[in-house]
């Protein structure tokens, strides 16, 4: 059974400043903001390791909120990829032309749940290493382990929304601030990776922790997203020769649920996932999210928000019916738009009680992202692929066709068909897209590569408005932070 590690929110509730209280409304009410018990006072309440450890699981609370991690933003995410087309209410979005209001509140949703985490990290940072009952390895852990958190929420939140107002320890207590050049955003994300990679253990005590491994592959991935690509070598270079990670091996398109499977609790391939359980709805929403009711691949039916169609998106037509992810991920359904739609099962929790029910772990970063990064950077840093590169890629690649990872095969890409870098990078962002299908990757993969536009007219014939690459800030950041203009400090075309 998987077990998840947090509190309740409102055992932090009296450690908030009253500016921060409206945030935990999106995970609480006021009833259980009076019920907060009156002993935590933020003096007495980080002394010893589980009271340390309660304030660190509120960080990965947050991030699975509705708003974060549990359904709104990896939903937002795939929704915007080549691969994929919403329905309903993420419809609009298929026009890559902004953001109606449902979906613009929708993202101010996630600002909130975002900033909670980092609140709540902030919480550990700050007064971790003040405990009287802790060792200075306690310490250094758990300050680690929420720095690492909190590079990862302001990861999300610099890419998404740009220049963001950056809170820390020290200016935690101030609303009021305004919003930051990219470049100390990203300063303070390696600074912390820096600390969680030299602090958190080789080996975590329970799954969905992160490791310093962790901390190197989020870092990796950071630094690709800066285009140091020699970095990224080095750091996912020690991740691959740490022996630590291998991909999961399958045989048949249905052995994928070995990986993705609700009842997995981790496999060699395991790099960092946030983790979900059928216990108290504490389910992943987004499974909900893909499925009809009839198909039966979620115990309590489904939205089908999310299909694609073959016939109108080139780049799916474009896959390889032999890739056995192929088969695992897109199942054939009529949803009312014709005989060629398919949505993706990729996830599928048939037991599961109720819409936030689903145990299937959200795989942030698993040991093919590992490979696909430095296959990625070596090249970039080769100007061209090597035999490295190749390999690195081609491990993922024999995977997909069901074959030994580790064994040259028929499907391999070869050194003399990429002679350049081009070549190699349209193979490698093909083959990225299709590992990483519903994993809410692909659209900040494609704005990093400065190619969102292109592959969105390619494969479903759309043009991106510039505003469609940042999303507003959310009308209650400006309305309740003075250090904001409600014009000047808004994104392009919001």
């Amino acid at each position: 059974m998987k077990l998840l590690f947090h509190s309740p929110l409102r055992q932090l509730v009296s450690l908030l400043p009253g500016a921060v209280l409206s945030l935990l409304l999106l995970a609480s009410c006021k009833d259980t903001l009076v019920e907060a018990p009156k002993s935590l006072a933020a003096e007495t309440f980080y002394n010893t390791a589980s009271e340390v450890e309660a304030a660190t699981n509120a960080i990965y609370a947050a991030l699975r909120l509705d708003g974060a991690m549990k359904s709104l933003y990896p939903i937002q995410q795939e929704t915007y990829s080549e691969l994929i087309f919403g329905r309903g209410s993420y419809g609009p979005l298929n026009d890559h032309t902004g953001l109606d209001n449902t979906n613009v509140t929708r993202v101010g949703q996630m600002w909130d749940a975002f900033y909670l985490a980092i609140r709540n990290a902030n919480l550990v940072i700050e007064n971790a290493p003040k405990g009287t009952s802790l060792t200075t390895a306690d310490k250094n852990r758990y300050v680690a382990e929420a720095r690492f958190l909190r590079a990862y929420t302001y990861f999300q939140l610099v890419r998404n929304w740009g220049p963001v107002p950056l809170r820390t320890e020290a200016n935690m207590l101030e609303p009021n601030i305004k919003r930051s050049p990219v470049e100390p955003i990203y300063q303070l994300i390696q600074e912390d990776l820096a600390f969680a990679e030299t602090n958190l253990p080789d080996k975590a005590a329970q799954s969905g922790r992160p490791t310093r491994w962790s901390a190197k592959t989020l870092l990796a991935d950071v630094l690709l997203q800066l285009g140091k690509y020699a970095d990224v070598v080095t750091k996912t270079d020690e991740v691959i020769k740490s022996g630590r990670y291998s991909l999961f091996q399958v045989k048949t398109s249905e052995d994928f649920l070995g990986l993705y499977g609700p009842d997995v609790v981790t496999t060699p391939e395991e790099v960092w996932y946030l983790k979900f359980s059928r216990a108290n709805n504490e389910g992943w929403t987004m499974v909900m999210f893909a499925h009809h009711p009839g198909a039966r691949y979620h115990g309590a039916g489904g939205f089908f928000g999310h299909y694609t169609d073959p016939t109108l998106n080139k780049s799916v037509a474009a896959w390889d019916d032999k890739d056995l992810r192929k088969a695992y991920n897109l199942y054939n359904w009529n949803i009312g738009l014709g005989t060629t739609s398919y949505l993706n099962r990729k996830y599928r929790d048939p037991i599961a009680t109720n819409q936030n029910g689903a145990a299937n772990d959200f795989p942030v970063y698993r040991y093919a992202d590992v490979l696909m990064m430095y296959a990625e950077a070596s090249a970039r840093v080769a100007n061209g692929p090597t035999a490295a590169t190749l390999e690195a890629l081609n491990q993922v690649r024999r995977r997909a066709y069901g074959l030994p990872s580790g064994t040259p095969s028929a499907v391999d890409y070869k050194l003399a068909d990429y002679p350049n870098l081009p070549s190699f990078m349209d193979a490698l962002i093909k083959e990225r897209g299709w590992e990483t299908m519903y994993e809410a990757k692909r659209w900040l993969e494609l704005k990093r590569l400065g190619i969102a536009k292109q592959y969105i007219k390619a494969a479903e014939g759309k043009d991106v408005a510039d505003k469609f690459l940042l999303w507003p800030i959310p009308v209650s950041e400006l309305n309740y932070n003075t250090a904001l203009d409600p014009t000047k400090d808004q994104n392009p075309g919001y």
